[in-house]
């Protein structure tokens, strides 16, 4: 089958994932697009991943474990008479 057949049948479900991994607008490109995919082919797919969705929970968690370390680097940095980086 070629690949563009099986988009066009699962084309909802590919859709459904790119939303569940915080990706955004999918694109098809390369053979696909043009119509010359054969059976064998690949299908090559350009999505937007949507970093705030991924990334700021993950950093949000993490943040009273940095004030802590900040603080802490900020009392030791009281107490040494080297302030380099």
């Amino acid at each position: 089958m070629r690949p563009s057949v099986a988009l066009d049948l699962k084309r909802s479900t590919v859709r459904e994932a790119t939303s569940r991994f915080c990706a955004a607008n999918p694109r098809v490109f390369g053979s696909v697009l043009h119509g010359t995919d054969q059976d064998g082919s690949d299908i090559d797919l350009h999505v937007v991943w949507d970093t705030v969705q991924i990334v700021l929970p993950v950093l949000l968690k993490q943040l009273p474990a940095v004030q802590q370390d900040v603080e802490d680097e900020e009392r030791n940095d009281d107490h040494s008479g080297d302030k380099s980086c």
